[in-house]
């Protein structure tokens, strides 16, 4: 399990939809710790463009051009991230950087 790499999960706490495909956003050292959770954003097929949303599409392994929304992290568990769907490219790792670092109001 690393950074970037999406899943397909079954239902999160408050997404209407049954499955969704999210991608993990924690840092390398929690997801290789003994901690239950990682942090995951949602991936959605519509977007509006927003700083903090990521566009991605067949090159991360999706079927569809599609959002990764930094607005929604939510906690999921580890065990529930068994549907393998992709990995993000390196450029779009520093692009999901930026649109994190604008959704938390991050500055360096």
């Amino acid at each position: 399990m690393r950074r970037g790499e999406l899943y397909r999960v079954s239902k999160i706490p408050g997404d209407p939809k049954k499955h969704r495909v999210v991608v993990i956003v924690s840092r390398q050292a929690l997801i290789d710790s003994q901690f239950s959770t990682v942090v995951c954003a949602p991936v959605l097929t519509a977007g509006q463009g927003l700083s903090t949303q990521v566009s991605i599409g067949i090159e991360a392994g999706l079927k569809h051009h599609s959002w990764i929304l930094c607005d929604g992290i939510a906690s999921v568990r580890k065990t529930e991230l068994t549907h393998y769907v992709g990995t993000l490219p390196n450029s779009k790792l520093a692009e999901l950087d930026r649109a994190l670092a604008m959704a938390l109001d991050l500055r360096f």
